[in-house]
């Protein structure tokens, strides 16, 4: 199995096997220390990778995103806010002026790799994940 370059520098790193992944569905992932989403899509069969923080909340959720398309577009919908993204873009589909890194993924004899994520995009997801909100608190009341 020869694994090519992307652009000179990249290389690949395998991160799962085919079948960790369910085809409509997605898995999360590190790469040194930095979580990436994973994703399988059902029908085409063809796979997705983006990172795992959603930018609007910041949180770790992308992963458990829905999957689907917007017209001939594969997307991802957010499980927190259901903003859409763009599966091949990570612009976002939903109007906001958001957008996630995507990665691209290939498959052989039944691994799953992925395309190294830069050291930029390395250091602002830890950055980010230092800097994440404090786990949010909700008041039960009773209605007695």
């Amino acid at each position: 199995m020869s694994l090519p370059q992307l652009n000179g520098s990249a290389c690949w790193v395998p991160v799962c096997d085919v079948e960790s992944v369910l085809p409509g569905g997605g898995a999360c992932v590190t790469f040194e220390g930095v979580q990436v989403a994973i994703f399988r899509m059902e029908g085409s069969g063809k796979w997705y990778a983006t990172q795992n923080r959603c930018p609007h909340w910041n949180e770790m959720v992308l992963s458990r995103a829905l999957t689907g398309s917007h017209g001939d577009e594969p997307k991802i919908a957010c499980p927190m806010h259901k903003r859409t993204f763009s599966l091949r873009d990570g612009r976002c589909l939903s109007g906001d002026d958001l957008a996630i890194e995507t990665f691209a993924v290939r498959v052989e004899e039944g691994v799953v790799y992925l395309s190294t994520p830069g050291a930029a995009f390395l250091e602002r997801e830890r950055s980010a994940t230092s800097e994440a909100r404090q786990p949010r608190t909700f008041a039960i009341r009773s209605s007695g």
